[in-house]
């Protein structure tokens, strides 16, 4: 059982800056592709990036692409989401997620296997 925690969550005006954490106990954490998504109120839940096991190799969706940034920290089973210029529209719970040794780059609600319970961001205009 993977279990995750994000933290980091908070409210902040437009155009600011924030960093969530997502902190894993797994002992083989460098062998999951991490996840991050967001769900906005009445809203399906949304890829916004992930990181993939092994090389760390990043990927986005074209909506925080250029603004948001990945990293994985492997000797603390922790991923980072760095988030800049933020907008209103980016206002939503952020879920962090993991899956086990995955095929490409997983963009997919169903292609993870494990979630965390998700960090509110509130972004002021």
């Amino acid at each position: 059982q993977v279990q995750l925690r994000e933290s980091g969550g908070g409210l902040v005006q437009a155009g600011g800056s924030l960093r969530l954490s997502c902190a894993a106990s797994e002992r083989t954490f460098s062998s999951y592709t991490m996840g991050w998504f967001r769900q906005a109120p009445g809203k399906e839940r949304e890829f916004v990036g992930g990181i993939t096991w092994g090389g760390g190799y990043t990927y986005y969706a074209d909506s925080v692409k250029g603004r948001f940034t990945i990293s994985r920290d492997n000797a603390r089973n922790t991923v980072y989401l760095q988030m800049n210029s933020l907008k209103p529209e980016d206002t939503a719970v952020y879920y962090c997620a993991a899956q086990h040794f995955s095929s490409g780059r997983p963009r997919g609600v169903h292609e993870y296997a494990y979630w965390g319970q998700g960090t509110q961001v509130t972004v002021s205009s």
